[in-house]
């Protein structure tokens, strides 16, 4: 089933890991106080995603410590990053919090899905994923 998102367009399925939406769920209601629609937009995210077990999760979908490279459509800017959690954040470094706009848009995604999600200024853009690269786990 496809969901909508407020302004009426089709949003695509997604897919997370059962212990991170566990752990974003508690990080944003932590953090909710900051920034209220933000927030409520990754809440929606998690709620309209299909929860899974790390091991049914594809290698294409997009989870925390992924590198994932994207396009935003409206700039044709092309950039790769490691979705990480707030305090190994370091843009400057390719690590982007899960907390920030572009983010919260990219978790759950796959390889060819776009999204339209907004910026820190509310201004939309459609994020097309290129390719995603799992990080090494410990057995």
């Amino acid at each position: 089933m496809t969901k909508k998102n407020k302004k009426g367009a089709a949003m695509p399925l997604i897919r997370m890991i059962d212990s991170e939406a566990d752990a974003l769920t508690e990080l944003t209601l932590q953090q909710q106080r900051d920034s209220i629609s933000f927030y409520e937009l990754l809440l929606d995210e998690i709620d309209r995603a299909a929860i899974c077990e790390r091991p049914d999760i594809p290698p294409d979908v997009v989870t925390m410590g992924s590198s994932v490279t994207f396009i935003d459509e409206k700039s044709g800017a092309e950039r790769t990053v490691r979705l990480v959690y707030p305090a190994e954040a370091d843009i400057a470094n390719g690590r982007m919090s899960i907390l920030t706009p572009v983010g919260a848009g990219l978790i759950g995604l796959s390889v060819g899905q776009s999204i339209n999600w907004p910026d820190r200024g509310g201004i939309e853009h459609r994020l097309t994923i290129v390719a995603v690269e799992q990080p090494v786990r410990a057995a």
